[in-house]
Formats: C-alpha cells, sequence, structure tokens
C-alpha cells in the first residue's frame, strides 16, 4: 500500500509535467508566429525596395532565322509534299574571363518592431570573349548580335550603369532578349556581322560594366565565364555565404572580404544556363553572399525553449527529493506554480528580445524568474536558505543554458555533458537513501 501511494505521488508529478507540455508548446507557437511575422516584413521590403539580386552575364548573343524544306505526310490519296518553314534560332557565347568586383553599403529597413538587412552594391564588371567565326549554313541569315545581361530585379539599379564596349560607351535597353524566360535585366546592341550569312563577330570583345544595384540581403553571382573571378567587400560583420563554391574570407570587425576563383571545368553554370534559356528555367548555380543578423533571436528563442521541459523536469526531480528526504509537504498545485513560473521565462525572452538586445533580455528575464521563484519557494520550502538554494541552482541552469546558446557547434556536446553530470549528481547524492523507508515516514507523515 505505502510503494502504491508513493508511486501515486510520482505518477501525479510526472502528469503534471505532461501538463506543462501545453503552456511550452503554445509558447514556442509564439514564437514561430513571429518569425513568420518577421519574413513577411522582407517580403514587404522586398516588394517595396528590390529582392535578393541575382547577376547572370554577360553572355554575347547572335540570333538567325533559317529556311528548311520540311516534308509533310501524305494525307489519303494525295501525293507527299514539301513545304519552306522559317526556324528561329540563336548562338550564345560566354566569355572566356570574366571579373566582378565591388563592395556592399548595408544599411537596414524598419518594419515595424523588424528590421531587414538591404545593401547597394556599386560593382564593376569586366568580360572578355574570343572572336567568334561563323561559317555559312544553308538557308540561315544571321541578325544583330547584342549583349544580355540577367538582372533578377531590375528596380534595384540606382542611376544608370555605364557600359563601355571595347572602350567605347555604349547605350543598354531594357530586356534581355533569348534570356527573357530566365531573368530580367538589360541588353546592348553590337554591329552586325559585315555579311549576314557568314562572318567574324569581333565586337564586344572586351566589355567594361560599372552599377549600382540595391537588393535585400542576398548577392548572388553566376560563374559563366571559363575563367570566373569574383571579389566582394562589404562593412557588414555577419555574411553567410552559399552556393556550390565557398570564398576564401576574411571576417573582422570591420566587415568581410571574400574571394572566389572558378573554372568552368568545376562549374556547370554554363551549361545550365544554355539548358535555362531553352527551357525558360532559372536553375543556373550561383556564388553568393547573405547579409544576416549576427544574432537571429527568433532562432535563439526557439532554441531555448527547446529545454523548457529539462528546466521543469530538474526542478520538480529538486522538489521531489526535498519532499522526501527533508520530509516536506509540497502541494502539486505548488509545483504547477514553479513550472508556469519557468514556462514563463522563454515568453518573457522572447518579448523582450524585440525590443533590445538578445543578452539583454536573456539577462532580465533569467533575473525575474529566479527572483520570483526564490521568494516563492522560500515561503514554499518553510526557509530563505532553501529558497536561495534552488535560486542559486536555476541560475546555473540559465547560465548553463545560456553558454548553450552562443556556443552553437558545441551545443550537443555541452548539453549531453550537463545532463550527464546532473544525473551523476543525483545519483552521488541519493546512493545510501533508503527508498522504502523515506516512503513509509512520507506516507505516515501526510497520513
Amino acid at each position: 500500500m505505502t510503494s502504491l501511494k508513493l508511486l501515486l505521488r510520482f505518477a501525479i508529478v510526472g502528469g503534471l509535467v505532461l501538463l506543462l507540455l501545453v503552456p511550452l508548446l503554445l509558447i514556442r507557437s509564439t514564437i514561430n508566429e513571429r518569425e513568420r511575422y518577421r519574413n513577411e516584413a522582407v517580403e514587404r521590403v522586398s516588394q517595396s525596395w528590390a529582392g535578393a539580386q541575382s547577376l547572370i552575364g554577360p553572355v554575347r548573343v547572335l540570333p538567325w532565322t533559317q529556311q528548311r524544306e520540311v516534308e509533310l505526310a501524305a494525307e489519303g490519296n494525295s501525293p507527299r509534299r514539301t513545304e519552306w518553314r522559317t526556324e528561329h534560332g540563336y548562338d550564345l557565347q560566354m566569355p572566356a574571363s570574366l571579373n566582378v568586383q565591388g563592395v556592399m553599403r548595408p544599411s537596414e529597413r524598419s518594419v515595424g518592431l523588424f528590421k531587414v538587412p538591404v545593401y547597394k552594391w556599386e560593382g564593376k564588371l569586366q568580360a572578355e570573349f574570343t572572336v567568334a567565326t561563323y561559317a555559312p549554313v544553308a538557308g540561315r541569315v544571321y541578325g544583330r548580335p547584342y549583349l544580355a545581361l540577367g538582372i533578377s530585379d531590375v528596380r534595384g539599379l540606382v542611376g544608370t550603369p555605364n557600359l563601355r564596349v571595347d572602350g567605347r560607351a555604349v547605350q543598354l535597353l531594357p530586356g534581355t532578349g533569348v534570356m527573357e524566360g530566365t531573368s530580367k535585366g538589360l541588353h546592348a546592341d553590337l554591329a552586325p556581322l559585315q555579311n549576314s550569312n557568314e562572318g567574324v563577330l569581333r565586337e564586344g570583345g572586351k566589355v567594361e560594366l560599372e552599377l549600382v544595384l540595391g537588393g535585400t540581403r542576398t548577392l548572388a553571382i553566376a560563374p559563366i565565364g571559363d575563367d570566373t573571378r569574383v571579389n566582394l567587400s562589404s562593412s557588414w560583420q555577419s555574411p553567410l555565404f552559399g552556393g556550390s563554391f565557398l570564398p576564401e574570407r576574411n571576417i573582422d570587425a570591420s566587415g568581410f572580404q571574400a574571394e572566389w576563383a572558378v573554372s568552368s571545368l568545376a562549374s556547370a553554370a554554363q551549361a545550365q544556363l544554355t539548358q535555362a534559356i531553352r527551357t525558360e528555367g532559372t536553375n543556373v548555380e550561383a556564388l553568393n553572399v547573405t547579409l544576416v543578423d549576427p544574432v537571429d533571436t527568433y532562432t535563439q528563442v526557439d532554441r531555448a525553449s527547446k529545454y523548457g521541459i529539462l528546466f521543469v523536469l530538474l526542478t520538480f526531480v529538486g522538489f521531489a527529493l526535498f519532499e522526501l528526504i527533508k520530509q516536506l509537504k509540497i502541494h502539486p498545485l505548488q509545483y504547477l506554480l514553479v513550472g508556469l513560473a519557468l514556462a514563463m521565462f522563454f515568453l518573457l525572452l522572447l518579448s523582450l528580445s524585440e525590443q533590445i538586445a538578445f543578452w539583454q533580455a536573456y539577462l532580465i528575464a533569467a533575473a525575474a524568474c529566479i527572483g520570483l521563484q526564490g521568494f516563492y519557494l522560500s515561503g514554499v520550502l518553510h526557509s530563505w536558505k532553501r529558497g536561495a538554494g534552488f535560486a542559486t541552482m536555476l541560475t546555473l541552469l540559465y547560465g548553463v543554458l545560456y553558454m548553450l546558446l552562443i556556443s552553437e557547434n558545441n551545443a550537443l556536446l555541452m548539453g549531453s555533458l550537463l545532463l550527464f553530470g546532473i544525473l551523476a549528481a543525483i545519483m552521488w547524492i541519493t546512493r545510501k537513501v533508503d527508498w522504502y523507508e523515506l516512503g513509509n515516514r512520507a506516507v505516515a507523515r501526510q497520513g
């Protein structure tokens, strides 16, 4: 009978732990909701300013038309016949070398409580093309060649880009011609071939472009040259590099410097661009950098909330030990109130971190919850010393949790060591405890 009563006591405590999962899950749902609002703020800035930018090109395009005789299938008793059809196509030439460099000038746009990183990229681009010779093809007539430059969001252009082809200024026009289904952007006409049936395309051998391009968070550049070199710098201290190739980079208090060197032998960008133009797709690999928040509030709070049930469990284990060893009577409602106070920490952390720096929000939320519980537990445990002892234990837990949050790479190791250490401490403290005797005494006292 005594064992059943003790088991029932532990079952009630376990039920309270499960019950406290409800507010913890509601808090996590609130975190996800606020994160969704933040993403909507990024979308609003993208719509009013300019979105993430992707640069493709320049490429040299030579359109052509061709007359071709096609044999038609016989219909009924009619003999087979032929007709002439006009086909349209193009020859696409990638640059032999592509050199892109520039500085990203970062700033922030505010939407309510949310701040979204944006930038103006002061870019310079140099591309060199080899001389292209076109042999005569029966029935084919070449049109006027042009340069095509893909820019994912042309609204981000600040002023008029300065384009020079073989040392002379050339006017840029809207649209990308054959790349229109793949990317928006600009194009510039080149001199036509001297002979419309054959010839040598020499103009556009050296292309130089200067532009200022605004965007939101991300800048991507497709490595379509036979030899592509990209050099980007910024005063932003928290870049995130993505794409198929990572750069040689230097990040310090003054910002970052990143350099890529990509050969067409290692990249599929040229083939992907050709395929994307034919199918009007957009799948072209790129080198990209994203200006990210150095402390993503919602990611940090979400990670912290995952440890909420551990906080509740450890606190309830401590209560149970006090209740059995010190023969204290703690009502299940008191367990529940303490558990709710632990859950409130994460809600306070979320709301405060939207207003002030994360570390400040963490310090204030932890101090408020530790102070509240220390005051309350001094009455529950009938001793200021015991209340202070529990407050000290909670302070250590919050301190360890903060270390887990800022040590992202070692979080799993530190969490595993923490759990092992706590389990070892509990086993060491209770190694000589006669649980049957404690159970009998606890039941007799409650009876």
